[in-house]
């Protein structure tokens, strides 16, 4: 079971990355103005984690792969880290579906 860590960044702004067993961070969100509506974000990718329709394969520039996962009205709930092929990207997928619906929820040491 995978782990959702918060952290506050520079800005002000909360962000979590989930985390799997392994420590890799699976996914990562866009920043948060509060804590709270950072934690409905979590909730957002605990709900969502499951359902295919809602990750957007992606091709970066570069030729990398990554993907999004979407809530149901379409906004980003968190973006994977880049994957050298397709089948690493598959993979990523599988491990939110895997670590995000039990995971914890752990706050960043300041």
């Amino acid at each position: 079971m995978g782990t959702f860590i918060i952290s506050k960044r520079t800005n002000g702004d909360h962000q979590f990355n989930l985390k799997a067993d392994n420590g890799k961070v699976i996914l990562t969100s866009e920043g948060y103005s509060s804590k709270a509506n950072c934690e409905n974000g979590i909730e957002s990718v605990r709900t969502n984690a499951k359902n295919d329709n809602l990750y957007e394969l992606v091709t970066a520039k570069d030729g990398k792969f990554y993907f999004n996962l979407k809530a149901g009205n379409g906004q980003v709930i968190g973006t994977s880290q880049m994957y050298a092929d397709e089948s690493g990207r598959s993979g990523g997928i599988a491990s939110v579906k895997e670590n995000a619906p039990g995971a914890k929820v752990e706050m960043e040491p300041a």
